[in-house]
């Protein structure tokens, strides 16, 4: 008789598990991506009325409302041990330094410095996951250069005087891009046992103490605070979704592939300022829509 060899069958229904679970982190990277484009276009509309400090606190807040009954609700809290505990304390600590950058930076300008050194926080992402044992293909690193290429050429038609120094606006800018790496690469670190939620909750909290004994230190005025809080409680609910998003795909395969698809924010926010605010949009700006998207799908086929 014939001797039994390994079929392609079971290796079909691997490859295709495989890629639809990247797809799947493509997917809540994408949603993420959306969520933050609208945060930051709020962002946008507010600057300025109101304390950063004052602002990432309340932001934060806001942010644990739909989420932590959520996580209560569901569960999973078993699976949060010492370990996962820590590694989502210090995604909460770094999502709080990447808010100050982020809001430093951007309050600073131009946003045409800012946006791409922000947004290449997905080459960080995939060090990261390299560093942690996962394979790296040529064709995931030429994803990711479309990716960041993609969103720097964007952002750079995007014209505005800067209101402080150029240096310290992109210093603040690469502080952000590294904080936003390592929340992610933590956040998914830690939930990669199941507690996507429960790590979601107990990021938000701990970002939360730490914004909280940030605003004591500095006690600032808090009256413009009471002008935009709808804003502000849009914009911690839109925060928080992305952050989930993102960490639901620790579980999965690639889940780098998240937070590099999450990265086309400030395209979602440019288009915005667009199609709202009738900001030009340059025919090299719209190339570099079509390079992100390329980038992405180059993502899913690696």
């Amino acid at each position: 008789s014939t001797p039994f060899k390994p079929g392609k069958r079971h290796h079909g229904a691997s490859y295709v598990i495989q890629r639809t679970s990247a797809m799947i982190s493509l997917s809540l990277g994408l949603m993420a991506a959306l969520f933050w484009g609208l945060h930051d276009f709020t962002v946008r509309r507010i600057g300025g009325r109101a304390d950063v400090a004052a602002m990432v606190a309340v932001v934060t807040a806001f942010g644990l409302i739909p989420l932590l009954p959520v996580a209560i609700w569901t569960g999973g809290w078993n699976a949060i041990g010492p370990e996962q505990a820590a590694l989502a304390v210090a995604a909460g600590i770094t999502a709080v330094v990447a808010n100050l950058g982020l809001y430093r930076a951007f309050t600073i300008g131009p946003v045409s410095l800012v946006a791409p050194i922000c947004g290449a926080y997905p080459v960080l992402s995939v060090l990261f996951a390299i560093a942690r044992g996962q394979d790296s293909s040529m064709l995931v690193w030429l994803g990711v250069l479309a990716v960041v290429l993609g969103v720097a050429t964007v952002a750079r038609g995007e014209g505005g005087a800067s209101s402080g120094s150029r240096l310290a606006a992109a210093s603040w800018a690469a502080l952000a891009c590294v904080s936003f790496a390592l929340t992610f690469g933590l956040a998914q670190w830690s939930a990669e046992t199941g507690a996507h939620l429960p790590v979601a909750a107990i990021t938000r909290i701990t970002s939360l103490g730490v914004a909280l004994i940030w605003l004591a230190q500095r006690r600032p005025g808090m009256g413009g605070i009471s002008n935009i809080w709808p804003a502000l409680l849009l914009m911690g609910c839109l925060d928080v979704g992305a952050l989930t998003a993102v960490t639901l795909a620790g579980g999965l395969p690639n889940a780098e592939f998240a937070a590099v698809a999450s990265s086309v924010f400030g395209i979602v926010t440019i288009l915005l300022a667009w199609k709202f605010l009738n900001e030009p949009m340059r025919p090299a700006q719209w190339a570099g829509v079509a390079l992100v998207f390329t980038g992405i799908a180059t993502l899913g086929l690696a």
